[in-house]
Formats: structure tokens, sequence, C-alpha cells
């Protein structure tokens, strides 16, 4: 390609944060040209290899939105919904592309992101991997194929200091399979059981979340009859398959038209 893209990562000090600016570092394709945090971080006005513990890289952290999208061509956000709405709003006016892997957004959030989306290129994904997205459309043809008589559960586990559950890639699935079956998720959604339930109901899908240790990402899909269960699984074993799939991304942005889009964009494998 020509140019290497000019790419702000937000949230630096959070692990996903510095394994993006890591993996920036190692490419030919792009530099990190900004790099933001919160308002009253200690990072603040420090230079970002210096708060790395690393040599110093010439690129100070600030809490400025407009001033690191400053000459940027895409931001790359691992954040929190508000935190990823508020710089949605400032990419859009600045014309930099935004790839967004928060998770946690309701639909109301998402929602916010439609009118920057017409005024810039907006990825989102609930998962950046390759291979979760490939699961998602395996899940998809497999709730097709297969009536109500399957129950579907999704059940995912992931570290201690995860915030939200179910993870967005198990609502990621989780739509996937309402889909395959012509349903809404909100209408077929357990989210929760406790106590005396009563019987699964016919065609609902459940979710069930795990935390425990330093588990990266496990995601299950499970279509269980009498008789037989058939499980898709993917097992994210290093954190590095998500920063891989967002700088895909953050490549792909280039010379795009606004819009919303998501990795089966990316990756060829939307069926739109």
């Amino acid at each position: 390609m020509g140019q290497p893209r000019n790419v702000v990562v937000t949230g630096v000090s959070g692990r996903m944060g510095q394994m993006l600016v890591q993996s920036i570092a190692g490419s030919d394709d792009m530099v990190l040209s900004g790099a933001l945090e919160r308002a009253g971080h200690d990072w603040v006005g420090h230079d970002l290899g210096t708060a790395m513990g690393a040599a110093a890289t010439g690129v100070v952290v600030t809490d400025d939105m407009a001033q690191a999208l400053a000459g940027a061509d895409v931001v790359i956000d691992f954040t929190a919904p508000a935190a990823t709405i508020a710089l949605a709003q400032a990419a859009a006016a600045a014309g930099v592309a935004h790839v967004i892997g928060t998770t946690g957004m309701t639909a109301g959030e998402i929602a916010q992101l439609d009118g920057p989306a017409t005024q810039t290129v907006i990825v989102r994904a609930g998962n950046m991997s390759l291979g979760v997205n490939l699961l998602v459309q395996l899940t998809k043809k497999v709730a097709a194929a297969l009536d109500d008589d399957y129950d579907i559960e999704v059940i995912e586990a992931h570290h201690n200091r995860k915030v939200d559950a179910p993870s967005g890639t198990a609502l990621m699935l989780g739509e996937a399979a309402a889909e395959g079956r012509g349903v809404s998720l909100d209408d077929v959604s357990d989210r929760a059981r406790d106590g005396i339930t009563g019987a699964r109901e016919k065609g609902h899908i459940g979710f069930a979340a795990i935390r425990g240790g330093d588990i990266i990402g496990e995601h299950d899909v499970m279509f269980a009859a009498a008789g037989e269960r058939i499980t898709l699984r993917h097992v994210a074993s290093d954190r590095s398959v998500f920063a891989r799939g967002a700088l895909k991304a953050a490549l792909w942005t280039a010379g795009k038209k606004p819009g919303a889009y998501d990795m089966l964009d990316v990756l060829g494998l939307s069926e739109d």
C-alpha cells in the first residue's frame, strides 16, 4: 500500500491499548500518531513509551480528543460505552475513521453511533477475531438448519475483571442464532436462571457467563436435542487475536464511504 495510515489509540494504558500500541510499532502499514486517555489519568502529559516503561516514542498521551485526532486517519477504541460515543462524535467531526471494539453497549448506545456513521467510517464488532466471526457465520447457518427441537445455549467465560455480561461476543452469537431462526433475540433471550424457574421455554436462546482468573475468552454455542448435542467452540489463548483484527479493520477503512460496518464486512464474509 501507499503511505502508512496514521492511527490513534484510545485507552492506551489498558491491556488492549498497550497491545495495540506494540502491534502498530511492528507494522509497516501504519504509524501511531496519537495516544488518548481519560482526563486525570497519570499518563496524561507523559511520553507514551516512557509511561509504558519502554523507550520514548515522541507521542505524548493526551486527554484532548481534537488534539489526538488532528492529522489522524483512524482511531482504535476498546474503552467504555460513554467514552466511545463521545469519541465517535469527535472522530466524525474530524473526518477520522473509528474502529470500535468496546463491549457492553446497549441498543440505545449503539443507536447513538448512527449520526457519526453518516460522516465517517465506523467499524464496530463485539469481537475482532477472524475465528469468532467465522463462528458467528457457522452459528447462523446451523440455527437455520435445525428446528426448535434443538435448544440453543451460549456459554462464555472471561477473566475476573470483565465488567459486562453476557459478553459482546456472546450477544453476537445469540443474534446470529436468532437471525438464523428468523426471530428477534430480544423476544427469545434467557439471560439468567435462579431458583425455581420452571421448564426451559421451547425456542428460547439461553446465556451463561463464567468469570474467573485470567481467562481471555471462551465461547460455546450448544444445540441440544433429545439424544444429541452439537457444540461450536472458539477459544482465544492470546489477546493479540483481537489486536490483529482491529488493525486489519483500521487498514480496511481506507477509501471506504461513511457508514456503519462490522468485521464481517472487513473479512468479506457479509452476506449483504
